[in-house]
């Protein structure tokens, strides 16, 4: 799902580095009858351009968020035909390809993190901006929200969530705090957990880095969406899925999702024999070959017209051969 993106002039989402994308994905759709896998597919920005630009392209869309399927759906009922919309986690890649019929596909496109529908729907309690119910799940369906978490988590457990998750200095100090008020009066709203929040960080750390609820937030909503865990199981299947020639881009927003995305490609692109074997056998040779120089950051002028890509960060695959 796109977790940046701003509303174009007409209302219409566009999604973060779009033009980068598809570059990066056309030279694996030039092969016949292209298969690609949207694993996040959100509104269906990137997903429409792809759509549009490849006449052959058949599509499958996954997301976990029946409100952004349905959005999705209506956006690209003109190619209704090539297009399958699944409601799942990207983790279930594999069964989903199963299900399909498809043992390989040409490309996969991951835009992670929260969507611009669900950060501006207040109601569905990812901001901190205004007061709604504490839930942040982006399947509201099942499964337990944000209040849950913080009214029922201990304090150590509740510590190591907003430390891990969140990279929050004071975890321990704000875990203390929501344990010590909950006790009185349970959270049940975004307005109260972000003022204690506020109040529970030193004065002198609130001058800086943005509001100082953000990072207890990102960690209670990756959390409850288990969207680490999701991404470490998701992208090994996804470059698994790729035929030769293949390729994969993945969008991410914030440090914790870029280092699991930088690490796995990196094994992949990198030889797995000793480094002073004479001749290097052709199982160890690397079977990923990076596209991206490091991590890739939105234009100066993308910037400019959409604060919310600041965080963005790309890099991209390309399968170069079977894995041993």
């Amino acid at each position: 799902m796109s977790a940046t993106g701003r509303q174009a002039r007409a209302g219409e989402h566009v999604p973060v580095m779009l033009e980068r994308c598809l570059a990066l994905l056309a030279p694996a759709l030039a092969a016949p009858a292209p298969v690609v896998v949207d694993a996040t597919v959100g509104l269906g920005g990137h997903s429409e351009a792809l759509l549009a630009r490849h006449s052959e392209l058949r599509l499958v869309g996954l997301d976990r968020d029946p409100e952004a399927l349905r959005s999705c759906g209506a956006r690209l009922a003109s190619y209704a035909s090539r297009v399958s919309l699944v409601h799942a986690v990207y983790d279930e890649l594999p069964a989903v390809l199963a299900e399909l019929g498809l043992a390989r596909v040409h490309g996969v496109l991951f835009d992670l993190g929260v969507s611009s529908m669900q950060l501006d729907n207040a109601e569905r309690g990812f901001t901190y901006s205004a007061d709604a119910p504490l839930d942040m799940r982006m399947d509201q369906g099942g499964g337990p929200s944000a209040a849950e978490v913080v009214n029922t988590y201990p304090a150590g457990e509740l510590a190591r969530v907003l430390r891990e998750y969140g990279e929050e200095r004071f975890a321990a100090r704000i875990a203390a705090r929501i344990v010590k008020e909950r006790t009185h009066e349970p959270f049940t709203g975004t307005a109260r957990l972000a003022e204690l929040v506020r109040e529970a960080i030193p004065a002198a750390a609130r001058r800086s880095g943005g509001h100082p609820a953000k990072r207890t937030f990102q960690a209670l909503r990756i959390e409850v969406n288990g969207e680490l865990r999701a991404l470490r199981e998701a992208l090994p299947a996804a470059l698994a899925a790729l035929g030769v020639g293949g390729r994969v881009v993945v969008l991410s927003y914030h440090s914790l999702e870029d280092r699991i995305v930088k690490q796995t490609l990196a094994a992949g692109a990198s030889s797995s024999a000793p480094p002073d074997l004479p001749v290097l056998p052709e199982q160890s040779r690397p079977w990923l070959r990076l596209l991206t120089r490091g991590a890739e950051r939105p234009s100066a002028a993308e910037l400019a017209d959409n604060p919310r890509a600041a965080s963005a960060r790309l890099r991209a695959a390309e399968r170069v051969r079977e894995a041993a």
